[in-house]
């Protein structure tokens, strides 16, 4: 059996990470190089990227850094010139940039909630509204949006930036699917859950659980019916099949990763 995306070009945003281990950017750099895609990786942080880098390295395969600040549409549009000057053309988008912040109306400052929606929401428009000239262009192409749980139900925090505008990714998803899928472009959304990627240990763990990262993985775990949390490469084994061909009759829809959690009441 042959790779999977094979010869297929790919951006990917989000490719780097705060920390060492799988997130979901990271893994689907990787992931993607295994199953034989030439991939840009984009990231606004250098430093995020250097593991991502080394894991790739060590992978194989052809892969390209570029610092990107995706809320920013001039640097979006030089980001995709990047990738069509290297290789011609874009096959696949994953839009994995995003990050949450705490509170309900009240609490939240109105630049915190600005800035949510800019980064993840705005974003996603952008690197659309960029990358689908080019995937018409060129006759079709797969844009894969991460979203998360939160924009699905109560996921155990008041984060009402983060839940709204993970919403509308989804739903962002599945009109640009629509509207695009004469032109032989699918538009999906991966909605992860409770993973347990470094962000847990960097960020969540001082906004949710007084820095215990113990315990916050505890009260992580316990939410989930299949009693484990996975990591970023569940994540990217999602993307791999909604951007191969395999999933050729799959769009305007979403692949949840996340257990069993939502699907349950409490």
């Amino acid at each position: 059996m042959g790779k999977r995306l094979e010869g297929k070009i790919a951006i990917v945003t989000g490719a780097g990470c705060v920390g060492p281990g799988w997130g979901n950017g990271r893994a689907t750099t990787i992931r993607f190089l295994e199953e034989g895609a030439s991939v840009l990786a984009v990231d606004r942080s250098p430093e995020a990227l250097e593991e991502t880098l080394e894991r790739a390295r060590a992978v194989g395969g052809e892969v390209q850094a570029h610092l990107c600040d995706v809320t920013d549409s001039t640097a979006v549009a030089g980001m995709v010139a990047a990738c069509t000057k290297r290789w011609g053309r874009v096959d696949v988008l994953v839009n994995n940039v995003g990050g949450s912040a705490r509170g309900g109306p009240v609490e939240m400052a109105e630049e915190v909630w600005d800035a949510q929606v800019d980064f993840n929401l705005k974003s996603v428009f952008l690197t659309c509204k960029h990358v689908l000239p080019v995937m018409v262009e060129h006759g079709g192409g797969a844009i894969v949006n991460l979203a998360s749980t939160s924009g699905l139900r109560w996921t155990g925090a008041a984060q009402v930036a983060y839940a709204a505008t993970k919403a509308g990714v989804i739903q962002l998803s599945k009109v640009v699917a629509v509207e695009y899928a004469p032109k032989g472009i699918r538009v999906n959304t991966v909605v992860p859950g409770q993973l347990h990627t470094p962000m847990v240990e960097a960020r969540l763990a001082g906004q949710r659980a007084g820095g215990d990262v113990e315990a916050l993985l505890r009260d992580r775990v316990a939410r989930i019916p299949l009693g484990f949390m996975g990591d970023g490469r569940d994540t990217a084994n999602a993307a791999v099949f909604l951007a191969s061909d395999e999933a050729r009759f799959v769009t305007g829809t979403e692949i949840v990763v996340d257990g069993g959690m939502t699907a349950r009441c409490d």
